[in-house]
C-alpha cells in the first residue's frame, strides 16, 4: 500500500511540475491555451490528487510538518510555489515579474523534490 501511494503522490507531483512548466510556457509566449476551459480545470484536479496522497503518506509513515523538520521545509516551500505560480500565471502586472516569478516557482518545485528524496530540510548539506 505504502509503495503504491508513494509513487502516486510522485506520479502527481511530476505531472504537476511538468503541466505547470507548460502553462509558464504559453505564458510566455502568449499562447491562447492558456485560457482554455481544460487547462484551468485539470491543474486542480491533479494538485487535489497530489495533497490528498501527501496526507495519506504523512498518515502512514507518522511524520508531521511542525513535528518534522522534512516535512515543514516542504509544507512552507510548497506555500511559496502556491504564491509565486498565481504571479506567474496570473498576478504578475507584467511579463517581467511574470517571468521571475515562474523560475522561481519552478526552483521551489526543485527545492520540495530535492527535500523529499533527502529527508532533510537543507538537502545541499547531505
Amino acid at each position: 500500500m505504502y509503495l503504491a501511494l508513494k509513487h502516486f503522490h510522485m506520479t502527481c507531483a511530476l505531472i504537476s511540475i511538468l503541466f505547470f512548466s507548460v502553462r509558464g510556457f504559453w505564458m510566455l509566449t502568449d499562447s491562447q491555451k492558456l485560457h482554455q476551459r481544460w487547462v484551468r480545470i485539470v491543474p486542480h484536479i491533479v494538485d487535489t490528487l497530489l495533497l490528498a496522497s501527501a496526507i495519506a503518506l504523512t498518515l502512514i509513515i507518522q511524520q508531521y510538518p511542525l513535528t518534522h523538520g522534512w516535512l515543514t521545509a516542504k509544507v512552507l516551500a510548497l506555500l511559496g510555489y502556491i504564491g509565486l505560480g498565481t504571479i506567474a500565471l496570473k498576478r504578475g502586472k507584467n511579463k517581467t515579474i511574470r517571468t521571475v516569478a515562474l523560475v522561481l516557482a519552478l526552483a521551489s518545485a526543485l527545492y520540495i523534490v530535492w527535500v523529499a528524496r533527502a529527508h532533510y530540510p537543507w538537502p545541499w548539506l547531505v
